[in-house]
């Protein structure tokens, strides 16, 4: 699912008039996607997007911060209810590792040396709080309903790029129900 969610948010992106390169790997290290959109002015837009589009979310979006995983011999990803202090710290590991790790800061650099925004696109989510976290801490969140019903409804700078196909078959049961209907 996470591919197929990064392809619809690439689609977005380009439909947008970005330039934009997906899955980038730096060791063990990846980055979702990187936007770039020039602007005549001078004021190009340096986008850094993390993609979480989970349906039938189970755990939170960020791991157990790694003292609390060290000290109680808990894994990563265990679901079990954080507190607000477990929550904070495990957001800014989070944040650490997917926005603000040495090689990543350098390859934004390299590819341009202007700011980069950082934004997470998100579906369904077990435990909002944390989106307003991430909120808290600088991140934008954006929701993948709203970029799909942008998609649907917007007048794009480029009517269809690569991911235009499974825009399309997205779409397809939608319009089905609504010849039936």
């Amino acid at each position: 699912m996470a591919l197929l969610g990064e392809e619809v948010v690439e689609e977005w992106l380009n439909r947008q008039g970005y330039f934009t390169i997906r899955g980038i790997k730096l060791g063990v290290q990846e980055i979702d996607i990187l936007a770039f959109r020039p602007d005549p002015q001078g004021r190009h837009e340096c986008r850094h997007i993390e993609v979480q589009v989970s349906t039938n979310p189970i755990a939170y979006i960020s791991k157990v911060p790694k003292a609390i995983q060290k000290g109680k011999g808990v894994g990563p990803d265990n679901a079990k209810e954080r507190t607000p202090k477990e929550l904070k710290r495990g957001i800014a590991e989070w944040i650490e590792k997917k926005y603000d790790h040495p090689k990543k800061i350098d390859l934004r650099k390299r590819l341009f040396p202007g700011r980069w925004s950082r934004e997470l696109v998100a579906n369904v989510v077990k435990h909002p709080e944390e989106l307003d976290l991430f909120r808290e801490a600088g991140i934008t969140i954006i929701r993948f309903a709203d970029i799909v019903r942008e998609m649907e409804y917007s007048t794009p700078i480029i009517e269809a790029a690569a991911g235009g196909d499974l825009l399309n078959l997205m779409h397809l049961g939608k319009q089905e129900v609504e010849q039936r209907g």
